[in-house]
């Protein structure tokens, strides 16, 4: 008999664990700060959430999709609005 086999609940492997986090989620807060003399200098909030895409988007956040730097659609959407800006300009100052 295997001496391990009684010792409890098998561990899962990594991937298991993983399906599990992207599935369900996981949450990790945390607070710097740094005080001198009772004087706060600096404060540090970190968030952050581990889930699938597919979990982020029931969630409502969907960042990704409107960051031009992560978007080519986004990307051009920022280049569109940058030109006709820059066409109303030339229209305001009698330019155009």
């Amino acid at each position: 008999m295997d001496r391990y086999a009684s010792a409890g609940p098998r561990p899962d492997n990594l991937a298991d664990v993983l399906e599990r986090v992207l599935d369900k989620g996981i949450i990790i807060a945390g607070d710097i700060r740094v005080n001198l003399l009772d004087i706060e200098l600096l404060t540090v909030k970190i968030r952050l959430l581990v889930v699938s895409v597919d979990k982020a988007m029931e969630m409502g956040i969907d960042w990704w999709t409107r960051d031009p730097m992560l978007s080519t659609e986004a990307q051009q959407l920022a280049d569109e609005n940058r030109r006709l800006r820059e066409r109303v300009d030339e229209l305001e100052d009698g330019n155009g």
